[in-house]
């Protein structure tokens, strides 16, 4: 079997979020810091869709921040077709560099408003060197006609288009380096239900057309359900269950995943029991002890308050829970939840 394209083992990420030095002394207060991601681990295999899910304030984008380079992890190595990013010189970056791209939550925030699509588009091309002369132009308006736009679009400005059409941009961009893995956060949650379809099928027509890798960042679980084969739900910056996109709605495995579940309306009325999602995340500058889902967690033991759950292995990947077996049961393999 091929080696995974993207190895991601121990990433770790803290903020300091302390007062100035000043107010700490007259306040007698120690440092603060913000766990936003705690030793997460997985890996995704070249032309599949890996999703990260979770509720806002998971660490689902500082994650994606850390892979394509925008943020630096505290720990933990991030290694892409055999080369250790974390330990990877200045040279060495911009050569792998242009082999994985990002596209965005807000489509209209993260192009230019000043330069024409042309210039946003033709950027990375020559940036990375992988076109230059009339070959640029030729080449944007290949792109443009590859996402569903016209070649003249070349010469509008963001402002001109709609949503959609902003993001159909921003997926030319990110392809425009000839990339083979691509972070996507969020990329449809800023837009309308039936642009988000049609954005979604792009992707996946490209992904078959290209041969491309993604991870797919969202907190929509029937899109999630719609793009992804493998699935990674996120807790308080901490990975708890990772599984076969069938096999996370059929049978979850942790408490938070059923409660996701269950927290979708059930279109299809199917009658069963649901337990919708209560209570909040707790703060991240200061994290309850033991499982920090276990305020929430209607399966909670005593030991949940003073051990944090490893992660063991379940038929569809990893579970980090005590009562896994539990969630399983309750789930039932023949009851798929309803998305």
């Amino acid at each position: 079997m091929d080696k995974p394209l993207l190895q991601v083992q121990g990433l770790t990420r803290r903020f300091d979020v302390s007062k100035p030095w000043l107010n700490r002394v007259i306040e007698r207060e120690d440092r603060a810091f913000l766990t936003a991601a705690a030793d997460v681990t997985f890996e995704i295999n070249k032309g599949e869709t890996f999703a990260l899910v979770g509720e806002s304030g998971s660490g689902k984008s500082t994650i994606a921040k850390m892979l394509v380079g925008l943020v630096r992890p505290s720990a933990g190595r991030i290694i892409f077709d055999g080369n250790d990013l974390t330990a990877a010189s200045a040279p060495e970056m911009r050569r792998l560099r242009s082999r994985f791209q990002m596209i965005f939550q807000d489509p209209f925030a993260s192009l230019n408003p000043r330069w024409r699509v042309g210039r946003i588009i033709a950027e990375p091309m020559r940036t990375f060197g992988t076109a230059s002369g009339a070959d640029v132009g030729r080449e944007v308006g290949r792109l443009l006609d590859t996402v569903g736009l016209s070649a003249a679009d070349a010469a509008k400005y963001p402002h001109e288009f709609s949503g959609g059409q902003r993001q159909r941009i921003a997926i030319a961009r990110a392809l425009s380096s000839r990339p083979e893995f691509i972070v996507c956060d969020e990329p449809t949650s800023a837009l309308d239900v039936s642009v988000q379809a049609q954005i979604l099928n792009l992707m996946r027509d490209l992904q078959d057309e290209l041969g491309l890798t993604y991870l797919f960042i969202s907190h929509d679980l029937s899109v999630v359900r719609h793009m992804a084969s493998r699935i990674g739900v996120l807790y308080l910056g901490r990975l708890v269950e990772v599984s076969g996109g069938k096999e996370l709605f059929r049978a979850p495995q942790h408490p938070y995943t059923r409660m996701l579940l269950d927290a979708v309306p059930d279109l299809a009325m199917s009658g069963q029991r649901r337990t919708p999602v209560t209570g909040e995340i707790p703060n991240p500058i200061d994290p309850p002890p033991g499982c920090a889902f276990h305020p929430r967690c209607p399966l909670v033991m005593d030991r949940c308050r003073v051990e944090m759950p490893p992660p063991v292995p379940t038929p569809g990947g990893m579970s980090a829970c005590f009562a896994a077996p539990l969630v399983g049961a309750e789930a039932g393999v023949d009851q798929p939840a309803t998305v």
